[in-house]
């Protein structure tokens, strides 16, 4: 039998790594989306299989009521193989089509929205097979890319961040997990020169998850001074609560000037109507 002594540790370490990915989980979890982009292209397959399923269904009727035409009835034969071929219907389109995982080279490719859907799948199937701290890094990296796509989708193409972020998620994102997937599975927990393949991998994406919420909060300043001179302007346009209240606290006063104008002496005085009364009077009493 060979000698194991000098591979001790190597054994204890691969031993204690296969422990912490199972308590995590293991290496066969649920297939849950990591971002918007990926959920909705999973939703829109889902909607493209009920509306095949749909059509299968309705072929199924019409050619089982075309027979039954025909033959005077189906039976009760026919009744049954069209139930099993609505149930194999529907057993068929609740797997296809598949949501296509996008190829490396296409993933910098198209709009900031269809570039940000095909980087979250393609992140998703290689979730598999990693360790379970850089499955936290790539879930992470979903939500930053959902922010950093909104970011992207009010800029024009040309901008130099767009250029910056599809060489990030293009080039450096999939380089770092394919580099790590070539290593064999029973090395990817020993060292080598200074540190383990497990450990560079997480050490890597979390710098790429890093460089993604710089340039997200690099476009982002852009907004956010935008909102602050708006606001200035509003201010100073409108005034503040406090000049509000004291246009308001004003009013009451001047409705009564205006209204006791005779008072102030501003304005037209209004006649006295029992003077000219009296005066009118006058003759005629003097006449009698």
């Amino acid at each position: 039998m060979a000698d194991t002594t000098g591979q001790s540790d190597e054994i204890m370490r691969a031993a204690g790594q296969s422990l912490a990915t199972q308590r995590a989980g293991g290496t066969h979890r649920p297939a849950k989306s990591i971002g918007r982009g990926s959920a909705n292209a999973k939703i829109k397959a889902l909607i493209k299989r009920g509306g095949y399923f749909a059509l299968a269904v309705f072929a199924i009727l019409t050619a089982a009521s075309i027979i039954g035409v025909v033959l005077n009835g189906i039976g009760f034969v026919g009744v049954m193989a069209v139930a099993m071929a609505i149930i194999c219907a529907a057993i068929f389109f609740s797997q296809f089509p598949k949501v296509k995982v996008p190829r490396r080279a296409e993933l910098g490719q198209g709009n900031p929205r269809q570039m940000v859907a095909r980087t979250e799948l393609w992140l998703e199937a290689q979730r598999d097979g990693l360790p379970a701290s850089a499955v936290a890094l790539i879930d992470r990296l979903g939500t930053q890319l959902d922010a950093l796509g909104v970011q992207l989708e009010t800029m024009d193409t040309s901008h130099p961040a767009m250029a910056e972020v599809r060489e990030l998620v293009g080039e450096y994102i999939p380089e770092t997990i394919d580099n790590y997937r070539k290593i064999p599975a029973h090395l990817r927990a020993a060292d080598h020169a200074g540190g383990t393949a497990d450990d560079r991998l997480v050490t890597s994406l979390a710098k790429i998850s890093d460089e993604v919420e710089r340039v997200t909060r690099r476009l982002a300043e852009g907004a956010l001074d935008d909102l602050a001179i708006k606001s200035r302007y509003l201010e100073y346009r409108y005034g503040g609560d406090e000049l509000i209240e004291g246009m308001t606290a004003d009013r009451p006063a001047t409705s009564e000037a205006v209204g006791s104008g005779d008072e102030q002496g501003s304005g037209v005085p209004l006649p006295d109507f029992e003077t000219e009364e009296q005066t009118a009077r006058q003759p005629a009493g003097k006449a009698r």
